[in-house]
């Protein structure tokens, strides 16, 4: 279960790596991202894909703080 304060924590991992990436969303490490993360398709729903967005944001931030 993500604690209240783990979901600013993953939103900020989030933004660091859109700035590291030059918010080029349609680059080659966002299409091997969603590529390596969801194979062929997308999550059937947009909450699903937030919820798989936040976990990702939230696994960054505790692998940086070696947790």
């Amino acid at each position: 279960m993500r604690s209240v304060v783990e979901i600013p924590l993953a939103v900020y991992e989030l933004a660091r790596l859109a700035v590291l990436t030059r918010f080029r969303f349609g680059g080659a490490y966002w299409a091997w991202r969603m590529q390596t993360a969801f194979g062929r398709g997308k999550p059937a729903s947009r909450w699903a894909m937030m919820s798989s967005i936040l976990d990702y944001g939230r696994w960054m931030h505790r692998t940086r703080r070696m947790r």
